[in-house]
């Protein structure tokens, strides 16, 4: 079974959480463009999606899924979207296709997160995968030294601007011990806009593929 596959069956099995009549938060990147995909079968259940990036809400509108801007809706009853690594506390990195910050907004307003990943991503300790941080452009040389001083090695994402006009750094060789207590050092740091830890509201629910099926496991 192939890595796409796997990504499709945990992307098709969240479709059983959202709730008809509803507003849909909607992620980014592969794993949730199949969720988008399968969510076009039932378009007519639902009200609409909020998108985390650009990419997602062009996907989404391609199959006539109506869109929301985030500032006009008050609930999304679920939000469905990958991880790049997600570890047994269901705390994640999240970043690799630049949406973190899109990402957590819609995170913060869902009741329920539900995460969908193939079973490459299911980690014991966070920071193998390049920890992406946004900056503001002004501000990434500064950003980069105070990123250093704290064990990793920052790295500019070249050719890449994000949905919000800001820049990306991806941080290698960082060990994170302790998700929630980083995160929020590295938000702290003047020129941050967010980063790709999401410790402080991670996942509610782990939808995991394996070659023996989709695995399900909950935040306790």
């Amino acid at each position: 079974m192939t890595q796409d596959e796997l990504k499709q069956q945990a992307a098709l099995r969240a479709l059983d959480y959202v709730i008809d009549g509803s507003i849909v938060g909607v992620g980014t990147g592969s794993t949730a463009n199949f969720f988008i995909d399968g969510l076009a079968g039932m378009k007519d259940r639902i009200v609409g999606a909020v998108a985390s990036s650009e990419v997602s809400a062009r996907r989404l509108a391609s199959h006539g899924i109506r869109l929301f801007d985030m500032n006009d809706v008050d609930d999304i009853p679920v939000y469905v979207d990958g991880a790049d690594e997600i570890n047994g506390g269901l705390a994640m990195i999240k970043g690799g296709g630049g949406a973190q910050t899109r990402e957590k907004i819609v995170a913060a307003v869902a009741r329920k997160f539900v995460c969908i990943c193939d079973a490459s991503k299911r980690v014991e300790r966070l920071g193998r995968f390049p920890l992406p941080v946004e900056v503001i452009p002004m501000a990434r040389a500064q950003v980069a030294r105070e990123l250093a001083r704290l064990g990793g090695r920052p790295v500019l994402r070249e050719g890449f601007i994000t949905d919000n006009g800001n820049l990306i750094l991806d941080v290698h060789g960082l060990s994170i011990t302790d998700p929630a207590a980083l995160e929020a050092t590295i938000d702290g740091i003047v020129g941050v806009v967010t980063n790709g830890l999401f410790a402080k509201r991670g996942a509610d629910v782990l939808l995991l593929a394996t070659p023996g099926g989709v695995q399900t496991f909950e935040r306790t």
